[in-house]
C-alpha cells in the first residue's frame, strides 16, 4: 500500500470521529471555566455530543472494516481525557468531591498500564460489558453534573451525584475485573 493509502486509512471516518472527541476536550475544559447556566447547559450538549461519537466511532470502524491500531488507541485515550477532564474541572468547582474524582482517573490510568504491560507480553484485554457500562453510566453520571443549576425548579445535582456514586461502584469493579482476568490469563500461561 502506497504512503497515501495508509494515511488515508489511518485517518478514516471513525479515526476522525474519535480525534473530533479528542478535540472537543480542550473546549469542554474552557466552557466549564465559566459556569453559568447557559454556558453549562452549552458544555452539557458538547460533552453529549462528544460522548456519542463513541458509539459511532465503533460502529462505523467495525461495520466498514475500518478497524486500525490507531483506532484501537486513540478510542480509549479519547473516552478517558472527556471523562477525566470533565471530573478535574467539575471537582475543582466544588461540583462533585475531590476524592471520587481521583479514584475514577486513577482507575481509568491502572487498567491503562495493565493493558500496555499485557501487550508486552502478547496478551490482549478487550474492553469487556462490564467496562462498556462503567464507560456510559460515567456519562450519564456527568450529564446532570455538568448542568448542576436548577432548571425549571429541578435541581439535577443530586440526581448526578447518585449516577456518579453507582459510576463509581462500576468503575472501582471493573478495574478489579480486568485485574482478576489478567491475573487469570498469566498463570495459566504461567503452567
Amino acid at each position: 500500500m502506497s504512503a497515501n493509502g495508509n494515511f488515508r486509512m489511518l485517518f478514516n471516518s471513525a479515526n476522525n470521529l474519535t480525534l473530533a472527541r479528542i478535540g472537543v476536550v480542550p473546549l469542554l475544559v474552557v466552557m466549564l471555566s465559566y459556569p453559568g447556566r447557559i454556558m453549562c447547559l452549552a458544555a452539557m450538549l458538547v460533552f453529549i455530543a462528544a460522548a456519542v461519537t463513541d458509539i459511532f466511532d465503533g460502529y462505523i470502524a467495525r461495520r466498514f472494516n475500518l478497524v486500525t491500531t490507531l483506532g484501537k488507541f486513540l478510542d480509549p485515550l479519547a473516552d478517558k481525557l472527556l471523562v477525566a477532564s470533565t471530573l478535574i474541572m467539575l471537582a475543582g468547582q466544588g461540583f462533585i468531591p475531590a476524592w471520587v474524582a481521583v479514584v475514577i482517573i486513577g482507575r481509568e490510568i491502572a487498567v491503562t498500564g495493565l493493558r500496555a504491560v499485557a501487550a508486552d507480553m502478547g496478551v490482549v484485554i478487550a474492553a469487556d460489558a462490564f467496562g462498556k457500562l462503567k464507560t456510559v453510566m460515567q456519562a450519564v453520571a456527568l450529564c446532570p453534573l455538568i448542568l448542576h443549576y436548577p432548571w425549571y425548579g429541578l435541581d439535577p445535582q443530586p440526581l448526578g451525584t447518585v449516577l456518579l456514586y453507582v459510576a463509581l461502584v462500576l468503575t472501582v469493579g471493573s478495574g478489579i475485573n480486568y485485574f482478576s482476568n489478567f491475573y487469570g490469563v498469566v498463570t495459566r500461561g504461567a503452567r
